[in-house]
């Protein structure tokens, strides 16, 4: 396995917070949403519930992503930037594995409330949502093994 260079982590961490940031709007307003809905199915509470986690798991991908981007930056000062330290890159792995984890949370969560939302309109509705969430959940997870 290849060490992994500060310009590639500060890359993917502007790139995972950006998406992050976009996902984690639309999971928020989601759930604003489906918190005004006059509906009580427990179906609502679902959905809900599903976007409210994504929307906290989207915001620790985006601070998560957008303080390793800055600390393995070049111009970054020397009490911040982590890859001088001895371990190298190599000491920032917790919150590399932090960006990941919340970043995939955050996609699955998305998926389920978009799945769940559909069951609050119609049993049709529910089953192409539920359908439509869960290809998607498998690409993701086919694109995630590559």
């Amino acid at each position: 396995m290849h060490p992994l260079n500060a310009e590639f982590l500060g890359e993917a961490g502007r790139q995972i917070a950006f998406v992050s940031a976009f996902l984690g709007g639309f999971a928020a307003t989601f759930l604003g949403i489906l918190l005004q809905s006059p509906n009580s199915r427990r179906h609502v509470g679902w959905a809900a519930g599903a976007a409210a986690v994504a929307s906290a798991s989207f915001i620790l991908a985006v601070v998560s992503g957008s303080l390793l981007a800055l600390v393995v930056h070049p111009g970054a000062p020397p009490d911040l930037a982590k890859p001088t330290l001895p371990a190298g890159v190599e000491a920032l792995t917790p919150l590399r594995i932090l960006m990941a984890i919340t970043f995939i949370v955050g996609i699955y969560s998305t998926l389920l409330s978009l799945g769940l939302s559909g069951w609050i309109r119609s049993r049709q509705l529910g089953i192409v949502t539920s359908v439509a969430a869960f290809v998607s959940a498998v690409i993701v997870l086919l694109l995630l093994s590559l």
